[in-house]
């Protein structure tokens, strides 16, 4: 991933993050996406898992 990609997905997630409502159900959704940026931006997929974000439903 170069630097221009990361630089992207942590403004997506600091907008995100910033239109956050503090309520959980009305969250749920902004926060799954968040979730799924930074498991991109950390090259995170699930455990025992050839699949990336695919495996845990995320």
């Amino acid at each position: 991933m170069t630097t221009e990609q990361q630089a992207t997905l942590e403004q997506k997630i600091e907008e995100l993050k910033a239109s956050l409502t503090g309520d959980m159900f009305q969250d749920m959704d902004t926060r799954d996406q968040i979730h799924n940026l930074e498991m991109q931006l950390k090259g995170v997929k699930p455990m025992d898992s050839h699949f990336d974000c695919v495996g845990c439903g995320s």
